[in-house]
């Protein structure tokens, strides 16, 4: 057994972070040791870098200039604390991974997704999860339980309008149906114990396949 790599992806509000932290406790309960990370960040590094990038004051960033960022964060993130464990037995989940890179710049921003793909293959040696769930909820419902965080758990790319997170949710939505056999999807709007459930069941069967 080597290394197992899961992403926990969906947009703004879907409830990824809390389920991952109660997952990590389940399975922990169990004997089963989770190691857990996140993008942007998982390093000294890359924690500097989303600071940049998630911070309110930089309304003036470009596109491509968030993209680059994103990426150079996952870059430091890889070769710090992903790629020294490939051949470790360990179950790392991340909260956040390239897919977001596509469904926030690549279809949030209007970017080329080739592109964005082309770039991210190269900087990341064509390295991708083994599994990534994607926490399906609608942006209405998600920018509503974003409102009810304290303003200090908000960032910049909350503050973007409606339409812009409709563009990251079909984004998702497409990301979903072309990688079909790495992506499964959950229905976040569901309870947060059955989402958390529902995680916990696709999991378990994966990494003890």
């Amino acid at each position: 057994m080597t290394m197992i790599f899961i992403s926990f992806e969906g947009p703004e509000g879907s409830g990824k972070s809390s389920v991952l932290a109660k997952l990590k406790e389940r399975f922990s309960n169990e004997g089963i040791e989770i190691t857990t990370t996140r993008e942007p960040g998982g390093s000294i590094i890359s924690e500097q870098i989303r600071k940049i990038i998630l911070n309110e004051t930089n309304t003036l960033m470009d596109a491509w200039t968030e993209v680059l960022l994103y990426i150079a964060a996952r870059r430091q993130h890889l070769v710090e604390k992903i790629f020294p464990e490939k051949n470790s037995k360990k179950i790392i989940i991340c909260d956040r991974f390239s897919d977001s890179t596509l469904a926030y710049q690549g279809y949030g921003r209007k970017l080329d997704i080739k592109k964005i793909n082309t770039i991210q293959d190269i900087a990341f040696d064509n390295f991708k999860p083994n599994l990534t769930i994607l926490f399906n909820v609608k942006p209405e419902i998600g920018l509503q339980r974003i409102k009810e965080r304290s303003k200090s758990e908000q960032n910049r790319l909350d503050n973007e309008d409606l339409s812009f997170h409709q563009l990251v949710y079909q984004g998702y939505q497409e990301i979903a149906k072309n990688n079909q056999d790495r992506i499964k999807v959950i229905d976040a709007s569901k309870s947060f114990e059955q989402v958390l459930t529902e995680t916990y069941q696709i999991i378990k069967q994966f990494i003890t396949k």
